[in-house]
């Protein structure tokens, strides 16, 4: 019985110490992605979205010149809500010039 009662104990140990593991090694890895994802929009090769926070690359096909500005967009949804942002800060300012 006690032999039992030992082996369930050293295999829950074991098992906690490959589930910590792999959560180290996932934790480890997402931070590995955002380090390249700002080291790249450092160097200019990744912007960051305006309105979610993504990196896309600074190439995007998804873009809004705002003036002397271009805006990267991660998706068309991202971008729809910065034009209707854009849109209302215009009606808001009253510049009939800012489009």
């Amino acid at each position: 019985m006690w032999k039992l009662i030992f082996l369930a104990g050293v295999g829950y140990v074991i098992y906690k110490l490959f589930t910590n593991d792999m959560r180290r090694k996932a934790q480890f890895a997402e931070n590995e992605r955002r380090r390249e994802q700002e080291r790249m929009a450092t160097a200019g090769v990744m912007v960051k979205d305006p309105v979610c926070g993504t990196y896309v690359p600074a190439d995007a096909d998804i873009r809004v010149r705002d003036g002397g500005s271009v805006w990267c967009f991660c998706s068309y949804e991202c971008r729809d809500e910065y034009l209707k942002r854009l849109g209302s800060e215009t009606a808001h300012s009253g510049d009939p010039n800012r489009a």
